[in-house]
């Protein structure tokens, strides 16, 4: 069973009760920009150091409706919480257990399939070129993985997927969608915010038909660097967009 905390039994100055707060306020924000999916797709962030227990979105839950109080806190060594009321689809368990027990690094993970990440996605060469200054941010940050083999929902894929995304940031999922793995949940978000940017630029650029002005590679490696000199615009941007969810859905952070 997943280890749930109801209203009564989380606080909201502890870790967990922070980290549900923040991805309660994730959800709500993907589901404003539109990146959901129906009722699928999951974010999950890690509250033990090695990643083994995370808040996960409960199964066929609208991303719009979620509250900090409705995240479950699951252990990633129990497959019997499958079984339980509040299971995770297997496909998230299979992606976020797995990414959670190899990266501990991954404190926060969101798989979302948004329109332009996924039609890039769905290209024969998934990359995301340097042609302009968002689309250089992710310069060397992105593994992109060609090996779709179905709904990844079993044990060996999610570790296979872990694998394909090794010490990168964003995995770009040929015929699927993006996987997006941050230290924190609000740098998570800025870049899946930038990434969405970013690949709408690509697919309105190669909708043109004209060639790329793909900068040279030097260029895209100072880009890239220079972005990280304003790593303080992430916890900004989310602290903006929990004031907007404050004003607005103030509902999420219960």
């Amino acid at each position: 069973m997943g280890i749930e905390k109801s209203h009564n039994q989380w606080q909201r100055d502890t870790l967990e009760g922070r980290l549900r707060i923040d991805l309660a306020a994730m959800f709500r924000i993907a589901a404003n920009f539109n990146w959901h999916e129906s009722v699928g797709n999951h974010f999950s962030a890690a509250v033990s150091p090695d990643g083994s227990q995370f808040l996960m979105n409960p199964r066929w839950r609208h991303f719009s409706s979620l509250t900090a109080s409705d995240l479950v806190l699951f252990d990633g060594r129990d497959k019997s919480v499958l079984d339980g009321p509040d299971a995770p689809d297997p496909s998230a368990w299979a992606i976020h257990s797995s990414m959670h027990a190899a990266l501990p690094r991954a404190r926060c993970i969101l798989h979302v399939h948004p329109t332009y990440a996924t039609a890039l996605s769905a290209l024969a060469d998934p990359s995301l070129k340097a042609i302009d200054q968002n689309t250089a941010r992710f310069h060397g940050r992105i593994s992109v993985d060609l090996g779709y083999d179905g709904i990844a929902d079993n044990d060996v894929e999610g570790q296979r997927l872990a694998a394909a995304l090794a010490d990168k940031d964003i995995l770009m999922m040929g015929n699927h969608g993006v996987l997006v793995v941050g230290a924190t949940v609000h740098e998570a978000f800025e870049d899946l915010y930038f990434l969405e940017r970013a690949c709408q630029t690509m697919i309105l650029a190669y909708s043109t038909g004209q060639k790329l002005n793909a900068m040279p590679q030097e260029l895209a490696e100072r880009t890239a660097d220079d972005w990280r000199r304003y790593g303080g615009m992430a916890r900004a941007h989310f602290d903006e967009m929990k004031g907007l969810l404050a004003r607005r859905e103030p509902d999420y952070a219960h």
